[in-house]
Formats: C-alpha cells, structure tokens, sequence
C-alpha cells in the first residue's frame, strides 16, 4: 500500500491550495482518511479527518477555512485549504486507515508529506 500526496506549494496570506492523496496498492477497504500536520519545531497535529460515511471534523484553527473530502471510487482524498495564513505553514501528512487484500485487521498508513508555505 502506497499513500501519494502532492498540491503543496508557496502561496501569499490570503491565497488557497489543493492538496491530494492517493491511496494505491494491494487495497479492500479504506476506512478513515486524515490530514495531519507538522510545523518546525511542533507535534505532529490533526488537521481534519473523514470517515468513509464522509463525515468531516476539523481542528479549531480551520474550521471555516479547510474542506475536506474523499472520493471512494478513486481511493482520493482532498483538503481544500483557502483563506490561508502564515502558521498554516507546515508539512502536511495524510493518513489513512486501510484493511488489504487477504487480511482482517485495519493498519493506518502514512503518506510522505507535501510542504505549505503561507508568506505575509
């Protein structure tokens, strides 16, 4: 199973980005889908999440600003991310929970990272 994530970029305060991620592989069933991010020196934080259901929750930081969602048919997820400001700036990381062929148990796969700068 291999997670691919890309849409990052340099943008001005103000602007929006896309980001993608495509889950390929050896896949039966994907369960939840998440973007997490990581600024300099910071954890590792939740950003929003989507169940297969395609309920959305998002961190307080983004509400209003960040959509997420998921294309089932295409093993896709999106983070839409506009209104964007200099401490959205960070390496954001999808996450995906995922059962493959052949086995019964869920494992909860990483992708390897898309870079977000927001300039003032």
């Amino acid at each position: 199973v291999q997670l691919q994530a890309s849409g990052g970029g340099l943008v001005q305060s103000g602007g929006s980005l896309r980001l993608f991620c495509a889950a390929s592989g050896s896949i039966s069933v994907i369960n939840n889908m998440g973007w997490f991010r990581q600024a300099p020196g910071k954890q590792r934080e939740l950003v929003a999440s989507i169940t297969s259901g395609g309920s959305a929750n998002y961190a307080d930081s983004v509400k209003g600003r960040y959509t997420i969602s998921r294309d089932n048919a295409k093993n896709t997820m999106y983070l839409q991310m506009n209104s964007l400001k200099p401490e959205d700036t960070a390496v954001y990381y999808c996450n995906v929970g995922i059962i493959r062929f052949g086995s019964t148990t869920w494992g909860r796969y990483w992708g390897q990272g898309t870079e977000v700068t927001v300039s003032s």
